[in-house]
């Protein structure tokens, strides 16, 4: 039984894809959300940023990123910056990586350049550190003309300093994957996407997961998946564990035959042991959905899709509780989306925007992506 409701609020600027494995929406300290980058219908990269006031209710446009990137991460600092990094900026394939880094600051309401990243990097993952710092791993470049690669690498950005450190390579490349702060002050990186030959997809999910330690700098393997994800999510929870949640595994078919369908499939982290163990199904399988953990320690999961090309966006959403390992069904969103922003806002309430709602011959027009710049609140009742 549904225990919340959604609501229309402000619509955002501009229709936009938001693709990637962090350059959705933020939090700002003082309350307000950001979006910034992400793509057109055509998934050509755009620079346009917004701020959504949770009290009005309404989007505004702020201070474009000095230029236009997709696939990025975008970061909230310890000091109440913002730190966006990486993507790609051009079409075409495959897309020379962004090195770049830029920093939003809300009191000047202005981007600064900072520090190059030491390597060109889009699909990856950035993660805070207790000591204010971000680590960013992994994420896709070039390798050739004709073909990408995942990356191992691994590094560390310095806000004070606003300068990039290398810092320990995983052990598997990857990209497009989850990563999520451990109570021990380390970092979870699990499953993801590996490059596996020329053109696309040409790729294949991942189980392996690894433990970063910022005191050595290094990374750990830990206990794998139970099944190769990519397009899932990982949910730190108040106790400790962590909830991974969906994905899928195109090319990972019984018997050679590929499987198109995202998961159902929900499993649980238990950092002391190192290992993963199932949990209860979700309602309804879904990948490049989002999940946020609301006030209560339940975790909303809405939205996704449920096919390895992401035709159409779903409406879905589903709350798990972790004391008891169920799932209950919610009303799902007006709007059906894919690739969007989802954030928890300082009152408690869930902001979701933007995103597509088809892509290709599921299109109005039959091609290309039919994006909404529609946004939703959803309240939980308590």
């Amino acid at each position: 039984m549904s225990g919340g409701s959604w609501a229309p609020t402000g619509e955002l600027p501009w229709e936009r894809n938001l693709f990637g494995a962090q350059s959705g929406a933020v939090l700002l300290r003082e309350g307000s959300v950001m979006i910034a980058g992400g793509g057109d219908g055509r998934l050509t990269a755009q620079d346009g940023a917004a701020l959504y006031d949770p009290r009005a209710g309404v989007w505004r446009t702020a201070t474009p990123l000095p230029e236009p990137r997709r696939m990025h991460s975008t970061t909230a600092l310890a000091d109440g910056r913002v730190l966006v990094a990486g993507g790609y900026g051009s079409s075409g394939f495959p897309v020379p990586a962004l090195d770049t880094a830029v920093v939003y600051d809300p009191v000047e309401r202005s981007w600064s350049q900072t520090g190059p990243m030491h390597g060109g990097r889009y699909g990856h993952s950035a993660t805070p550190l207790p000591d204010g710092r971000v680590l960013v791993a992994g994420g896709s470049a070039a390798r050739s003309s004709d073909s990408e690669r995942a990356l191992l690498s691994a590094e560390i950005f310095d806000p004070e300093s606003g300068a990039w450190t290398p810092t320990g390579p995983m052990d598997d490349a990857r990209s497009f994957h989850p990563a999520v702060p451990l109570p021990d002050g380390g970092v979870l990186v699990a499953g993801g996407w590996v490059v596996t030959g020329r053109g696309w997809p040409g790729g294949a999910g991942l189980a392996g997961c690894e433990r970063y330690s910022p005191a050595t700098g290094r990374w750990t393997s830990t206990g794998a998946l139970t099944t190769p994800r990519t397009g899932h999510r990982l949910t730190a929870l108040t106790d400790g564990t962590v909830l991974a949640t969906g994905g899928g595994d195109p090319d990972g078919g019984v018997q050679g035959r590929p499987d198109p369908y995202s998961r159902a499939t929900a499993e649980r982290f238990d950092p002391v042991a190192g290992v993963w163990s199932r949990t209860a199904d979700m309602p309804f399988g879904t990948a490049m959905h989002h999940a946020v953990l609301l006030p209560t320690g339940e975790v909303m999961v809405v939205g996704g899709t449920n096919g390895a090309l992401g035709e159409a966006g779903l409406r879905a959403a589903a709350r798990y509780h972790p004391g008891v390992g169920a799932w209950t069904r919610e009303r799902g969103m007006a709007v059906g989306r894919v690739d969007f922003a989802a954030t928890l806002l300082a009152d408690g309430r869930v902001l979701v925007a933007g995103g597509a709602e088809r892509t290709g011959p599921a299109t109005r027009a039959g091609g290309y992506h039919q994006l909404t710049s529609t946004s939703e609140l959803f309240l939980l009742r308590m």
